[in-house]
């Protein structure tokens, strides 16, 4: 597809950083069978199509350009390092891409002063979460949760793919998903509004079930083998620890992100 080049503008300019939140905004999925299954859903709005030029002629690429067409979704098309650049993973893309709007994929400092300032108000954040499978069934229970929604960093987190929509049965698309660069200074902006933060932590002495949260509160939840790294804990306003019985020493994080979201709710 021929564009027409416009002269870039200025970083500065509402215009760029209007344009540029809104293409930060977008999830990319990736794979044929993933991008087909979203341009059948109805309910997804679909922004782009994206194709390699390498594609083969086949039924799937051209059952794929029919659904883009039926939606009247702009399809682009680009060599295969450029696809490569658009799904980052050229090993799993299969030359496909899809650019998905989703109105709770933000960055925190779009929603952060929109948020219920009372302390009711929960989020769960991630600190290091790397397995695909368990951050999908992380964004399922949050959905599912009266939790407002989850605090994800961009630096050590498992990144959103195919696998995540598979493991979240879906409800990716139905969740509110606060974006971050760094966790710990996302968290410090929370703590400046008034909100606590509160690590899970097997070692604390405070369990979670007796902790009565008196202000807007973020529990965050650390990685698969090492749990919550040394600067979130500093951090921290409260350590929690669930309650463990016969020997049992730890959960799966999944588990763990499930007990906090219903716990607390």
């Amino acid at each position: 597809m021929n564009q027409r080049k416009q002269a870039p503008k200025p970083p500065d300019s509402i215009a760029y950083k209007q344009k540029k939140a809104f293409f930060d905004n977008l999830i990319t999925v990736y794979g044929r069978n993933t991008c087909s299954e979203v341009l059948r859903d109805p309910q997804l709005k679909v922004y782009r199509l994206h194709l390699a030029d390498s594609n083969r002629s086949s039924a799937v690429i051209e059952q794929l350009v029919n659904l883009a067409k039926r939606r009247d979704i702009e399809i682009c098309h680009h060599s295969r390092a450029q696809l490569a650049h658009i799904s980052r993973n050229s090993k799993q893309d299969q030359g496909v891409a899809c650019d998905i709007e989703h109105p709770g994929y933000r960055h925190y400092s779009e929603v952060i002063d929109q948020l219920p300032a009372h302390s009711a108000t929960r989020l769960i954040a991630l600190d290091g979460v790397t397995n695909p499978q368990n951050l999908g069934m992380i964004i399922r229970s949050v959905t599912a949760s009266k939790v407002h929604g989850l605090l994800l960093p961009a630096k050590g987190s498992a990144e959103i793919s195919p696998l995540v929509i598979k493991a979240s049965s879906g409800t990716l698309f139905k969740s509110n998903i606060l974006r971050c660069e760094q966790l710990d200074s996302a968290l410090l902006d929370f703590q400046r509004r008034g909100y606590d933060v509160a690590v899970l932590d097997a070692g604390a002495a405070c369990d979670i079930d007796a902790f009565s949260p008196t202000a807007p509160t973020i529990y965050v939840l650390g990685n698969e083998t090492e749990g919550v790294s040394a600067g979130i804990v500093n951090r921290a306003d409260h350590r929690l620890s669930i309650p463990m019985q016969r020997g049992v020493e730890s959960l799966n994080v999944a588990v763990t992100a499930a007990l906090v979201a219903f716990m607390t709710s």
